[in-house]
C-alpha cells in the first residue's frame, strides 16, 4: 500500500516520463523516415552545417563556403553552440535529435531548477506542477535551431538570481561562470541581446530600490557581453567589423499604420500569427490552456487582493508583473512595424539597422508557461479532496496540447500523422520525409555518373539546401545576411521571371534571402512536395547572367520546354526509383 500511496503522489514524473519515452520512441523507430519541417528549418541549417563539415570549415578561422558564388563562414552559425556543434561530428539525422531533445531536457531542468530557487520550501508541495510545466515548456515547437536558446532563457534567470542570493563573492564565483558560458546554450540576435537589455533595466531598478549600487549584477553584465562576443566571435567579427553591406540593411518590414500595429499586438497576445516569420519562430500553443487559466486566475488573485484590502499586492504580485512583461513584449512587438517607431531604433544604433528589435516576444513562450505554473501553484494550495490533482492535471493537459497540437514545428505531430496516413491509407503523402528531402544517396549516385567536381551549380524545383547538403557547389541560396551587391547579381539572373511577376519583384527585391530560381508565372519552384507538378515549364532566368555567375549545371526536377531557347544542353536525367525525385541535369552552353 505504501508503494501505491507513492507512485501516486509522483504520478507526474510517470507523465512526464511517458511523454519522453513516447517521442523517442517514435523518433527512434522512423529514424531518417521522420517528418522534419522544412520551411526555416531543412532548407538552412542542416544543409549549412553538412557543407560546412564537407568543407571542414566548421572551426576554421578564414574559409569561404560553396554557396551564393563563394561566402563567408562567418555569416553561418558559430561553432561554439551546444545545438551546431553536433553536426560537426554526427551525422545529419542523428544531430538533429540531439538537439532535439536536448531542448525538451534543458527546458524541463532549467524551468525546474528555476521553480525551486524562488519557491524555496513551498517547491515541494507543487513539484509535479512545475515539472509538468516545464515539460510543456520544453516541448514547444520552436525555431529548431535555436530552440535551446529558447528553452535556456529560465537557466540564465536562475544564475543572476543566485549571484543576487550569494552572499559572498566566493559563493558567487560559480555563478559568474555560468553567466559566462551562457552563451553555448543562447543566440545574441534572438535572445542574448534582449537579456543584457533586461539586466541593465535590472541593475537601474534594484539600485532604487535597494539604495545601493548592485555591483553583482552590473560585473554580470560585463561578463555577459564578454561571453557571447567570444562565443559568437564570427558574428560579432561581421556585424562590427565586417565592410560589406548585407541585405539585412535593406529588407522592407513594411508600413503598418499605429492601429494596425496595436492589432499585431493584440493578437500576439492572444495567438500568435503563424503566418508571420518572427512569430511562428516562437509560437508557443498558449492559447488553449495557458491563457484562458492565467487570465482566470488573474481576475481571481487580483480580486482577493482589492477584497481583503490588500491593493499594495497587486503592485508586487509576481502573476501581473509576469502578464505585464508579456504585454509590453507583446506591444513592442506591434510597435515595430510601425515605422516611425522602428526608426527610432535604427536611428540610436545605425549599426543595429535591421536587426529585429521586435524579438522580445520570444521570451513570452517562457512567461506565458511560468504564469501558468504560478496560478496553478495557488489553486493547489486551496484546493481540497478529490480537487487536489486538477492543478497537476491541468499542466499535464497543458504539455499534452504542445506535444499535439499541428503546430509548424511540431515534428513529433507531423511524424506520427504522416506516418498514420501512411499504414492507413496504404499510400504516401505529398510531403517527404528527412530522406526522401536530401536523397544523400540518389545524389551521390549522379555525382559520380556524370562525374561531378565541385563545379558552381543551381537548383530548380527544389530548395538548393538540397544541392548544399549532398556536396554541390551552388551559386543560389537560402541566407538571410549575405551581400546586397550578389543580390543585385542574382537579380539580373532571375529578371526575366520578375519582369512578369509583380509580387515576386517586390518579394525579391523587398527581403532578398532566397536568392532562388523562380518561376514567371508565381508558381513555387520549391515546395518540398512529393509530385512536383507546374503548369509553367518555361526556365525564366537569364542563362548567359547565371554564366558570368561561374554556373555550369541546373539540377531540375522539371524538364524545360524552353532548354534551347536559353542556351541549355540536357546532360543526362535521372530517377530514384526508391525516392521522389527526377533529376534533370542541364549544362549551360549558350
Amino acid at each position: 500500500m505504501e508503494r501505491k500511496s507513492r507512485n501516486i503522489r509522483h504520478w507526474t514524473v510517470f507523465a512526464a516520463g511517458a511523454l519522453l519515452a513516447l517521442q523517442l520512441l517514435v523518433f527512434l523507430v522512423f529514424r531518417g523516415e521522420s517528418y522534419i519541417q522544412v520551411h526555416d528549418n531543412l532548407d538552412l541549417f542542416p544543409a549549412h552545417f553538412e557543407m560546412m563539415k564537407r568543407a571542414g570549415a566548421f572551426f576554421a578561422g578564414n574559409a569561404t563556403l560553396p554557396m551564393l558564388h563563394g561566402i563567408s563562414r562567418d555569416l553561418f552559425g558559430s561553432e561554439w553552440s551546444l545545438y551546431n556543434i553536433w553536426y560537426a561530428f554526427l551525422p545529419g539525422i542523428a544531430a538533429y535529435f540531439t538537439g532535439y531533445f536536448l531542448k525538451i531536457l534543458i527546458g524541463t531542468a532549467s524551468f525546474v531548477l528555476l521553480a525551486r530557487e524562488v519557491y524555496g520550501e513551498r517547491f515541494a508541495a507543487h513539484r509535479g506542477i512545475f515539472l509538468l510545466s516545464g515539460l510543456a515548456f520544453g516541448m514547444i515547437p520552436v525555431f529548431p535551431a535555436y530552440g535551446i536558446a529558447f528553452t535556456s532563457v529560465p537557466l540564465i534567470v536562475w544564475l543572476l538570481v543566485r549571484l543576487y542570493r550569494a552572499k559572498t563573492w566566493k559563493e558567487a564565483l560559480p555563478y559568474y561562470a555560468g553567466v559566462f558560458c551562457y552563451p553555448l546554450l543562447s543566440y545574441f540576435s534572438y535572445h542574448g541581446f534582449f537579456i543584457l537589455c533586461y539586466m541593465v533595466l535590472a541593475v537601474i531598478i534594484l539600485w532604487l530600490r535597494d539604495r545601493r549600487f548592485p555591483k553583482r549584477f552590473f560585473f554580470a553584465t560585463g561578463i555577459l557581453s564578454v561571453g557571447f562576443m567570444l562565443f559568437e566571435w564570427r558574428l560579432f567579427r561581421a556585424m562590427l567589423f565586417g565592410n560589406t553591406v548585407t541585405i539585412r540593411t535593406t529588407m522592407e518590414h513594411g508600413e503598418v499604420s499605429f492601429g494596425e500595429a496595436m492589432r499585431l499586438a493584440v493578437e500576439e497576445f492572444f495567438v500568435p500569427s503563424v503566418y508571420n516569420t518572427e512569430s511562428f519562430h516562437s509560437a508557443d500553443t498558449h492559447t488553449l490552456i495557458a491563457l484562458p487559466v492565467v487570465l482566470a486566475g488573474l481576475v481571481v488573485c487580483n480580486a482577493l487582493h482589492l477584497r481583503r484590502g490588500e491593493k499594495k499586492k497587486i503592485l508586487t504580485d509576481p502573476l501581473n508583473g509576469l502578464v505585464l512583461w508579456i504585454l509590453l513584449n507583446c506591444l513592442n512587438y506591434g510597435l515595430y512595424q510601425f515605422a516611425p517607431y522602428r526608426t527610432l531604433f535604427e536611428t540610436l544604433v545605425p549599426k543595429l539597422t535591421g536587426f529585429e528589435f521586435s524579438r522580445t516576444n520570444f521570451f513570452n513562450s517562457f512567461l506565458w508557461y511560468a504564469a501558468l505554473a504560478v496560478v496553478l501553484c495557488r489553486l493547489a494550495a486551496s484546493a481540497k479532496g478529490k480537487l487536489r490533482m486538477a492543478p497537476g492535471l491541468a499542466a499535464l493537459a497543458a504539455a499534452l496540447v504542445v506535444m499535439f497540437f499541428p503546430q509548424v514545428y511540431n515534428d513529433f505531430y507531423h511524424t506520427c500523422y504522416n506516418q498514420a496516413y501512411r499504414i492507413l491509407k496504404r499510400q504516401e503523402t505529398s510531403t517527404l520525409n528527412y530522406r526522401e528531402f536530401y536523397s544523400a544517396a540518389f545524389f551521390d549516385r549522379i555525382k559520380e555518373d556524370m562525374g561531378y567536381a565541385g563545379e558552381w551549380s543551381a537548383a530548380y524545383g527544389m530548395h538548393p539546401a538540397v544541392l548544399q547538403y549532398n556536396g554541390i557547389a551552388t551559386v543560389d541560396g537560402y541566407l538571410g545576411m549575405y551581400s546586397v551587391e550578389y543580390r543585385e547579381q542574382w537579380g539580373r539572373v532571375i529578371a526575366p521571371a520578375m519582369a512578369s511577376s509583380p509580387w515576386l519583384k517586390a518579394y525579391f527585391e523587398g527581403w532578398g534571402a532566397r536568392a532562388y530560381l523562380y518561376s514567371g508565372s508565381d508558381e513555387n519552384t520549391y515546395a518540398p512536395l512529393r509530385v512536383m507538378a507546374l503548369q509553367d515549364e518555361r526556365l525564366s532566368a537569364d542563362a548567359a547572367a547565371l554564366k558570368e555567375l561561374d554556373c555550369r549545371y541546373i539540377f531540375s526536377r522539371v524538364r524545360f520546354s524552353n532548354e534551347t531557347e536559353e542556351g541549355l544542353s540536357l546532360k543526362e536525367g535521372y530517377e530514384d526509383e526508391q525516392g521522389p525525385y527526377v533529376i534533370y541535369v542541364y549544362e549551360i552552353t549558350g
